[in-house]
C-alpha cells in the first residue's frame, strides 16, 4: 500500500488509520527529494574512506531515479524498449487510475510523474519478425516502410502472455470494418502490430494525464535502434522521437540527485545541474499528415483511439 498522498505531499491519515496505530511518528514527515538529511555516518567514513563533510540526499525509487537519469522536461515522455516496454511521464496534473502508477516528481517539487509497463514489448516484436519477416529486423523494417500510416484501419491487439497495462491476453485482429479476423498478410501483420503496441501506449499514457502537445518522445532499449519502429512511435504520438544513449539511467539518476540536493537550497533548478549533460539526438520527426491519419471506416470518421476502445474484448478495457 501506498501511504502517500500524493497532492498533499503528506501521508495520508485514512491510509495511516487503516494500516497500524501511531504508524505516523515512526516514519516521520516525508521530505523533499532535494532534503539534505545530514553527514555521512561516521563508520562509512572509517571503513570505505568517505569524506567526513559528505552529505546524505533523501532517497527516492529505482524508477523515478530513472526519470532524473533521462532528464525529462515538463510534458516529455520516455519509452523503454526492451522485454518490457516501460512508458515515463512528467506530468502537471496527474489523473491516478486503477492502471499504471503516479508519484512525486523526484526533480521537481510541484511535478508528478506517471509510470506503465507493458509486458509484451520486444519479445512479441520478435516472435512477428519471426513469423512475418523470416527473422530479419530488416524485412520487418522494410514491411514498415511499405504500408500505409493507419494500416488502411487494420489494428491489431498482440498480448501472447497475460499482460500487465491492461490485464488481458491472446492476439486480437480487426479489420476497417470492425470485423475480427484470423490473419493478414505478413506487412499488414507487422505494421498492426507496432502501431497497435503504440496506440495503447498513447491511450493509457492520456488517461493518466499526458496530452499531445509540444512534447518530445525520449526512446531508449533495444528496439530503439530500429529506425522504422521510431518513426512509428512519432507518428502515433505526433512528436519528435530523440534517443538516448543510457546504460543504467537509475545509478545516472541517482547521482544527479545527489548533485541537485547539494545545491538545491541556493535557487538552482535540478535541470541548471545538469545542463552540461549530452543532449539526446533527433532521430525521427512525425509524417506532415500523421495528425490526420484515422483508421478506416465507410463513414471515415472513427480516430484511433476509440478504435481501441469500440473494438477491444471487454477485458482489454479494464
Amino acid at each position: 500500500m501506498n501511504l502517500l498522498d500524493i497532492r498533499a505531499r503528506n501521508w495520508s491519515q485514512i491510509c495511516l488509520e487503516a494500516t497500524a496505530p501511531d504508524l505516523d511518528r515512526l516514519l516521520g514527515a516525508p521530505l523533499p527529494s532535494t532534503a539534505v538529511l545530514g553527514s555521512v555516518s561516521s563508520y562509512f567514513v572509517h571503513r570505505f574512506g568517505f569524506s567526513e563533510s559528505c552529505r546524505v540526499v533523501a532517497f527516492t525509487g529505482d524508477n523515478p531515479a530513472s526519470l532524473a537519469g533521462m532528464r525529462l522536461h515538463q510534458g516529455d515522455m520516455a519509452v523503454s524498449l526492451g522485454t518490457s516496454d516501460t512508458v515515463f511521464l512528467w506530468l502537471q496534473e496527474p489523473r491516478p487510475a486503477l492502471e499504471g502508477h503516479v508519484f512525486c516528481n523526484p526533480v521537481e517539487l510541484q511535478a508528478y510523474m506517471a509510470l506503465l509497463c507493458f509486458k509484451n514489448g520486444s519479445l512479441t516484436r520478435e516472435r512477428v519478425r519471426n513469423q512475418c519477416a523470416a527473422g530479419s529486423w530488416e524485412a520487418f523494417s522494410d514491411a514498415l516502410k511499405e504500408t500505409p500510416l493507419g494500416n488502411n484501419g487494420n489494428i491489431g491487439f498482440y498480448f501472447d502472455t497475460m499482460e500487465i497495462t491492461p490485464p488481458a491476453v491472446g492476439v486480437h485482429r480487426f479489420d476497417s470494418n470492425d470485423r475480427e479476423v484470423s490473419q493478414w498478410s505478413p506487412e499488414v501483420e507487422i505494421r498492426a502490430l507496432v502501431e497497435g503496441q503504440f496506440l495503447s501506449r498513447r491511450l493509457h499514457a492520456e488517461r493518466l494525464g499526458y496530452s499531445i502537445g509540444k512534447t518530445k518522445v525520449l526512446a531508449t532499449g533495444g528496439a530503439s535502434a530500429n529506425q522504422q519502429i521510431l518513426q512509428v512511435l512519432s507518428d502515433v504520438f505526433n512528436a519528435p522521437v530523440y534517443t538516448i544513449d543510457l546504460s543504467d539511467s537509475t545509478c545516472l539518476g541517482s547521482a544527479y540527485r545527489a548533485l541537485h540536493g547539494l545545491v538545491a537550497d541556493s535557487g538552482v533548478s535540478f535541470l541548471d545541474v545538469v545542463k552540461k549533460a549530452p543532449e539526446p539526438q533527433l532521430v525521427c520527426t512525425p509524417h506532415p499528415t500523421a495528425q490526420q491519419v484515422r483508421p478506416l471506416e465507410p463513414s471515415g470518421t472513427r480516430p484511433p483511439l476509440q478504435v481501441i476502445r469500440r473494438n477491444c474484448p471487454q477485458q482489454l478495457q479494464l
